[in-house]
C-alpha cells in the first residue's frame, strides 16, 4: 500500500483557517478529496494521512467526517494543545473515532519555549508517550534544540517531525539543523516526514539540487525504517505541484536505496507508525 503521509483538505467558508487569506490566492479556495483524486491516481497513492490545518477541535471533527465518506483517507491527525487543561479529555473523546490515528502539536506557533516547556505541557506529552499515541510535531529549525529538551522530559514519545523540522533551505543553511536533527533521530521513537521542503525553499527559483543535502542527511540519521513521504498538498502549491514534490524527493534520495527502502518510505513506515 502506497501512502501519502501528510496532506490537507479544507473548506474556506468554515472560517477557522486564519492563516489562509486572500493574500495567498493559490490556497484561498476549497481543497477537497475530489481535487486530489487525479494526483493520487497518477502517482499510485492508495491512502493518505489527512493532517489538521486549523487549531480547533471543530476542524478535527470536520476531517473525521470526510474520512467517513472517502476511503482514500486512511487516517486523520487531529489538533491537540497540550498546554490546555482539557487536553486529555479532548484526546480521549476524539480517539473513539476509528479513523483518528494521531494528533499534531503546533509548536511552530509557540514562539517562546516557555510557552510549551511547562509542567502541564510535559505532563500531557508524557501521557501521550505512555499511551503510544502517535504525535506529529510541527516545529521550525530554530526550535529543534528545545524539542530535544521536550523529548528528554517525555521519554518514549512516538513522534514524527513534520517537514524535516523545517530547515532554512532557501538560505542554504545546514547547521545547526544538521546536528540537532541527528540528536532527534537518536530517540528511537522519533520518525521524520520528508515533506514540506519546496515551501521552505525559494518558491520561485528552487532547483532539485537544493534539497539533496537535507534529504540525504535525514535519510542517513533516521534510516529507511523511520522516514515517510508526505506531499503537504495543497500547501506545496505555493511553490510546486504534486508531481514536482514527488520528483524532488526521488531525485534527492540516496543512490543506494532500492525497492525495499522505497516501499518503507512510500507506505510501510506510515502504516506502522499510525497503526493503520
Amino acid at each position: 500500500m502506497r501512502i501519502d503521509a501528510h496532506q490537507h483538505y479544507w473548506s474556506i467558508e468554515r472560517g477557522d483557517y486564519g492563516w489562509i487569506t486572500p493574500d495567498i490566492p493559490v490556497l484561498y479556495r476549497d481543497y477537497l478529496p475530489e481535487h486530489l483524486k487525479p494526483e493520487l491516481a497518477r502517482h499510485r497513492i492508495d491512502r493518505t494521512i489527512l493532517v489538521q490545518a486549523a487549531p480547533t477541535e471543530a476542524e478535527t471533527e470536520y476531517m473525521l467526517g470526510l474520512a467517513e465518506r472517502y476511503d482514500s483517507i486512511g487516517g486523520v491527525v487531529g489538533w491537540l494543545d497540550p498546554a490546555e487543561p482539557a487536553c486529555l479529555s479532548q484526546c480521549s473523546r476524539l480517539r473513539q473515532h476509528p479513523k483518528l490515528v494521531g494528533f499534531r502539536v503546533m509548536i511552530q506557533e509557540m514562539k517562546d519555549a516557555a510557552e510549551w516547556l511547562t509542567p502541564l505541557f510535559i505532563e500531557h506529552m508524557s501521557y501521550l508517550a505512555k499511551q503510544k499515541i502517535p504525535v506529529d510535531l510541527l516545529v521550525t529549525a530554530s526550535q529543534l534544540n528545545d524539542t530535544l529538551r521536550l523529548l528528554e522530559q517525555a521519554p518514549g514519545l512516538q513522534g514524527v517531525l513534520d517537514h524535516l523540522g523545517k530547515p532554512r533551505i532557501a538560505a542554504g543553511e545546514l547547521e545547526p539543523w544538521r546536528s540537532q536533527l541527528a540528536e532527534v533521530a537518536a530517540h528511537p521513537g522519533m520518525y521524520c516526514k520528508l515533506s514540506g521542503m519546496v515551501t521552505e525553499a525559494d518558491h520561485q527559483a528552487w532547483q532539485p539540487d537544493d534539497f539533496v543535502p537535507y534529504v540525504r542527511h535525514a535519510a542517513e540519521v533516521f534510516g529507511p525504517y523511520r522516514v515517510m513521504f508526505g506531499s503537504d498538498w495543497p500547501v506545496c502549491r505555493m511553490a510546486a505541484e504534486y508531481g514536482d514534490v514527488v520528483n524532488v524527493l526521488l531525485s534527492a534520495l540516496p543512490g543506494s536505496w532500492g525497492e525495499p527502502e522505497y516501499d518503507r518510505l512510500f507506505g510501510l513506515n506510515a502504516k506502522e507508525f499510525y497503526q493503520l
